[in-house]
């Protein structure tokens, strides 16, 4: 009998593809207060498309006493046998971009209700240094009552998952560990070792694995709205920012980022955790919020040039059709979390412009719950005003854009993928 019994909790983008993998060597139990989600999981179907369904129902059982194997449920009974817990649920950001740890903490205090001596609980969403220890243990030994580092222990080995990548899938990517204490740290570091054939790291502290994952979406950050800044400047200048990009890349010590929105759960998401963090401390991080504020002002950035190439065509603006290709917040994949693609839809819509929504990917009932917009997932038969490819989803480069154009039109490519097509690209 397998002595380790490992609960997920959280089935999205990261819990479900790191329970499959674990589900090869041990008993995991998927847990997700989504019914709906569950009952999907169960008919061996992942709309999420991370886990290909053949993978996924290979992994399946329905019975929960198995060696191993993936037992999926929103049961709260089904958990309290296992031994590990580790911890997926999304940890974004409000209105006024301040994090929301919720789902942390309700998860937190779902495991202290099952949590038994010498059970270990491992955290992998992003976080400001400080949460696990200080924030999500507390909640711990209150709902328990049991004695943190006596009684059970915790870890942080922060998901590094790139949702709709197939190359570097959850095995490949090499893992970094930590625990509660140097014991703990090695178990930890020794049960992801047994699945992660890339390898693992095994961090000095809990503080420092979460500090690590923070700065690894700000850095990239700040990079993009770097290049993002260039390209509103050579804008300025007439000069081709991907022409530019391109010649520098040639110095091998070039970083090769490229202009463009900035969204998701994690780049969009992580600087702020980190800023929040550095202002409780009394430091205000500059170079951090400078990086969010350029990326965050893209899409009315991208809108405002639409419309100025609009004018210059002498295409009126109000009460034109303007199709807009694309609303995931990247290519190939089904995710529309903190999609900036819609700061680019409603500012068309500020100018008065009529816009249609096209993306095969997207799930329009889900974008309809987020943002209140409409979506097709068929290009509809009609000639737009202009069009804009917001998100380089392979199917959108080999469309016939001139079934979809009117003869006066223009077409915007924000990823610079049309290769010549365009009238005009960031």
């Amino acid at each position: 009998m397998n002595s380790k019994k490992i609960a997920v909790i959280g089935l999205g983008y990261v819990g479900l593809p790191l329970a499959r993998l674990f589900a090869t060597k041990y008993l995991v139990i998927g847990y997700d207060i989504n019914e709906t989600r569950i009952k999907e999981l169960q008919s061996g179907i992942d709309s999420t498309l991370e886990v290909e369904d053949d993978v996924l129902q290979n992994v399946l059982t329905d019975n929960s006493e198995m060696d191993t194997g993936l037992y999926c449920t929103n049961e709260l009974e089904k958990i309290k046998d296992c031994n590990y817990y580790i911890v997926t649920v999304p940890t974004p950001i409000d209105s006024a971009n301040r994090p929301i740890l919720t789902s942390l903490y309700k998860s937190s205090e779902t495991i202290g209700k099952v949590l038994k001596k010498g059970d270990t609980v491992i955290y992998e969403s992003t976080v400001y240094p400080g949460v696990t220890e200080d924030e999500c243990v507390p909640i711990l030994e209150k709902v328990s009552g049991l004695k943190f580092n006596i009684d059970f222990f915790v870890g942080y080995s922060p998901e590094r998952i790139n949702p709709g990548d197939k190359e570097h899938t959850v095995e490949k990517i090499l893992k970094v560990t930590s625990g509660s204490t140097p014991e703990v740290g090695e178990k930890v570091n020794n049960l992801y070792a047994s699945v992660i054939t890339a390898g693992t790291f095994l961090a000095s502290s809990i503080k420092v694995a979460e500090a690590a994952k923070v700065i690894e979406n700000s850095q990239r950050d700040i990079n993009i709205a770097f290049v993002n800044e260039l390209a509103k400047i050579f804008n300025l200048m007439d000069i081709d920012t991907h022409d530019v990009l391109e010649a520098a890349r040639t110095k091998w010590n070039f970083l090769p980022f490229e202009p463009g929105l900035v969204g998701g759960h994690c780049i969009g998401v992580d600087p702020y955790y980190l800023a929040q963090k550095a202002q409780e401390y009394g430091y205000h991080p500059e170079i951090i919020l400078a990086g969010r504020r350029m990326n965050d002002s893209m899409g009315k950035y991208v809108a405002s040039e639409v419309v100025k190439l609009m004018v210059q065509n002498d295409i009126k603006v109000k009460g034109s059709n303007i199709l807009v290709l694309g609303i995931t917040f990247k290519e190939n994949c089904p995710d529309v979390r903190n999609t900036k693609a819609v700061d680019v839809i409603t500012n068309l819509h500020s100018y008065g412009a009529n816009v249609d929504i096209y993306d095969p990917w997207a799930s329009p009932k889900e974008v309809e719950h987020e943002y209140s917009l409409q979506t097709t997932k068929k290009i509809l038969s009609k000639k737009y005003d202009g069009v804009v490819l917001t998100v380089a989803h392979k199917c959108f480069l080999n469309l016939d854009f001139n079934s979809i154009r009117k003869e006066n039109s223009i077409l915007y490519d924000v990823k610079g993928v049309l290769q010549g097509k365009s009238t005009g690209r960031l």
